[in-house]
């Protein structure tokens, strides 16, 4: 059964996700099947690294904290749109200096940063460490430099390293 489907949580997840996305058929869900079991040996094929988690009990406190950064998020660049007025905009970039190495939890930082409006991640050197961000409105690089290290990449250390 693991040659045939070496991740059935994904192909099942996937299976489901496509049926909730489309109305409910035969054929949405042998398509979705399909799909969902061609994505589980392509994940096979890439041969991931099962990532280690240390400390489960703090996912939740991690995912609070990005649920609330996000609501804020969306009103300041909500507030930046409605007010219209381009000129009081600073867009840039910020160089944070990081010290989480695991792969994993850098993936989830980008996936946070990312999702965060008006925050992306742009670059990361893996031999020194820096991340390279774009933020829509820069006022104090060193408060974003200081958010990243002190609410997400420690909570991440203790999660994965």
């Amino acid at each position: 059964m693991s040659r045939f489907l070496p991740y059935p949580l994904l192909t099942a997840s996937l299976i489901l996700m496509w049926l909730l996305l489309n109305s409910f058929s035969l054929g949405h869900l042998i398509l979705g099947t399909v799909i969902a079991v061609a994505a589980s040996w392509a994940m096979a094929a890439l041969q991931p690294d099962k990532p280690r988690l240390r400390r489960w009990h703090l996912i939740p406190v991690l995912i609070g904290r990005v649920l609330i950064d996000i609501y804020h998020s969306n009103v300041a660049v909500s507030k930046l749109i409605l007010q219209g007025k381009r000129s009081t905009r600073r867009p840039g970039f910020v160089v944070v200096p990081l010290r989480l190495r695991d792969r994993t939890g850098l993936a989830v930082l980008a996936c946070i940063l990312t999702a965060t409006p008006g925050t992306a991640w742009v670059e990361y050197h893996a031999e020194n460490g820096r991340l390279l961000i774009h933020v829509l409105d820069l006022v104090d690089g060193d408060l974003w430099i200081e958010t990243i290290q002190k609410r997400y990449e420690q909570l991440l250390m203790e999660v994965f390293e």
